[in-house]
């Protein structure tokens, strides 16, 4: 009898450390990497742009490339703020969901142009930041310190909150869709530059 209890609370407490683990270590150099990845993809697509190029719109309903880039910067430390103040105090995750089925949608799903979305009032263009290298500076501060949190933080998988594409996303999930943000609008970015009257210089 002994021995079966003994056997019994040793797999709840191997069952209990299981559930508990927040994250693998697979998954969070993934994570890492794609913030590093999309941080180099928003620096080179504008790196050495002249004023012409950075304000110039395809049309008067368009956003500039210096619009996109002080979205990207502003939506990084709001996003931010928000995965370390609501979403890590928010509910557990529901037993049985597909947390790996999630990710993969989260990188499919909010780079993809092709899904048009209207930005918040308040992550709308007004320049906040003063000008775009200002907006670049903020966003390389805000990256990393995502990165850093990425890194140091261990129960990234053990709380939700809704998200704009009708799932409960962990704080994990909220770091991809973070970095697959910036993606989507570095590719915004990149239309604009394929613009036929996109200045030469």
């Amino acid at each position: 009898m002994k021995k079966f209890l003994l056997v019994l609370t040793l797999t709840t407490l191997v069952s209990t450390a299981l559930k508990a683990q927040s994250l693998t270590a697979e998954d969070r150099d993934k994570a890492i990497k794609y913030l590093e990845k999309t941080r180099a993809g928003l620096l080179d697509a504008t790196r050495g742009l002249s004023e012409a190029q950075w304000n110039f719109k395809a049309a008067t309903n368009r956003w500039s490339v210096a619009e996109v880039t002080e979205h990207i910067a502003a939506s990084e430390g709001m996003m931010l703020s928000m995965i370390q103040e609501q979403v890590m105090n928010g509910p557990a995750r529901n037993d049985g969901e597909d947390v790996k089925a999630i990710d993969e949608f989260i990188l499919k799903a909010v780079p993809d142009r092709s899904r048009k979305a209207q930005a918040p009032e308040e992550l709308r263009p007004t320049n906040r930041f003063g000008s775009p290298k200002e907006s670049l500076k903020h966003f390389e501060e805000s990256r990393a310190q995502s990165i850093q949190y990425t890194k140091s933080t261990k129960n990234l998988r053990e709380h939700t909150m809704d998200s704009p594409i009708g799932k409960k996303l962990d704080g994990y999930e909220w770091l991809l869709f973070l970095s697959a943000h910036s993606e989507r609008h570095t590719k915004q970015i990149e239309e604009v530059k394929a613009d036929p009257n996109f200045p030469k210089k």
